[in-house]
């Protein structure tokens, strides 16, 4: 059974920082490409960060430069650094596991609020 489990998300203040884990089970995660999306109220899903299996980054132009995406394959888990935060930064945030167009997995979400 795969689970997705993430974990970080809260209420925060503009400018500040929080870090979003997603822990995974019930897959060879080495293999996976990781990612992050979020959907903010009334809005798609949009991609925020993915990391391949190599290591390679691709990020949403809204968060380059304030926000990281790493993994852990030993620990079987994804993080999203995410600094600077900005009201426009709220919504549910998805942690996503792919290996194939229909290999894929979606985590829950962790709702991050961003607001003073």
């Amino acid at each position: 059974q795969v689970q997705l489990v993430e974990s970080g998300g809260g209420l925060v203040q503009p400018g500040g920082s929080l870090r979003l884990s997603c822990a995974a089970s019930g897959i060879i995660f080495s293999i996976y490409t990781m990612g992050w999306y979020r959907q903010a109220p009334g809005k798609q899903r949009d991609l925020v960060a993915t990391v391949t299996t190599a290591g390679s980054t691709v990020y949403a132009d809204s968060v380059k430069g304030r926000f990281t995406i790493s993994r852990d394959n030993a620990k079987n888990t994804v993080y999203l650094q995410m600094n600077s935060l900005k009201p426009e930064d709220t919504a549910v945030y998805y942690c996503n596991a792919r290996y194939s167009p229909i290999v894929d997995y979606w985590g829950q979400g962790t709702q991050v609020t961003v607001s003073s």
